[in-house]
């Protein structure tokens, strides 16, 4: 089997959420958005939920509502100042996930996925941990992300430096987080995006928002440092074309697979043609 390349550096990412924790507060907007999107699919999901797993989530499952149905929760994140203060706490990584097979009836990852080298990899973990019909949740950002940012840099460093050198992390598409949740084995999959914009009166707030969401550049090949007068350049390009920047938040929902699921009909098993049903309906 063919080992996936290290694209991201992932102790590298440990290191940058531990450094934004302490003012992750004033920097978590997508973070809130998130959550609040994850607990309003919790609350509509008529069952209860007695071992779950809760990573990158932090202080932010202060959110969860009684009709989440929330028993015991496993707080996960490879940077210890990112979990909370109280409750059952474990520092690692999504590659190399420390849970026990089939122990927990939920999983919810909040906007850490994306950054992950082998994607399949983190979700066959996940789904071998959860219960026979255990359910999966989670936020991550797609390829639209810091789309604006990436042309301004691109489109300023070729101007002062005739070349280009990668600046920010790349983001999978939604297609390609669909065929993943599959390929991983989970049944009943469903992916969907929330798009948001954000306008910066002054562009340099970006690059602050970023480093207090610990979600600057993690590559694991980094370029040199970005020159001041390309970042300038960058800057006065991004501001130019409107300063507005997207973020891509795809929701990724799966089961994992239990034989009282319902299953698709095979192709040609209708019991009823489409001639008939056409008929029926004039």
């Amino acid at each position: 089997m063919n080992t996936p390349p290290e694209i991201f550096d992932r102790s590298l990412i440990a290191k940058r959420r531990s450094r934004a924790a302490r003012t992750f507060g004033e920097y978590d907007f997508l973070h809130q958005r998130a959550m609040d999107d994850i607990v309003d699919r919790l609350e509509t999901v008529m069952r209860d939920f007695p071992k779950s797993v809760f990573s990158g989530v932090g202080n932010l499952a202060n959110k969860l509502t009684p009709d989440c149905k929330i028993g015991e929760i496993v707080h996960l994140d490879p940077a210890r100042a990112r979990l909370p203060a109280n409750g059952l706490r474990v520092v690692a990584d999504e590659e190399l996930l420390p849970i026990a097979p089939e122990s927990q009836n939920l999983f919810v990852s909040l906007l850490t996925l994306h950054s992950v080298n082998d994607l399949i990899g983190a979700l066959v973990q996940i789904r071998r941990s959860l219960v026979q019909d255990g359910l999966f949740i989670a936020a991550v950002f797609a390829e639209e992300t810091l789309s604006n940012l990436r042309k301004a840099l691109y489109t300023a460093e070729t101007e002062i430096t005739g070349g280009v050198s990668p600046r920010i992390n790349p983001f999978a598409s939604i297609q390609d987080y669909g065929q993943a949740l599959s390929r991983a084995g989970f049944t009943l999959p469903v992916v969907d995006i929330d798009k948001v914009s954000v306008t910066y009166d002054e562009p340099i707030k970006l690059f602050r928002d970023l480093r207090g969401m610990g979600e600057t550049s993690a590559l694991k090949n980094r370029a040199g440092p970005l020159r001041r007068d390309v970042l300038m350049r960058a800057i006065q390009i991004f501001a130019e074309n409107g300063g507005m920047e997207k973020f891509e938040i795809v929701y990724l929902t799966g089961w994992a697979p239990d034989p009282s699921q319902q299953k698709p009909l095979k192709p040609g098993s209708g019991k009823v043609s489409l001639e008939d049903a056409i008929k029926g309906a004039k």
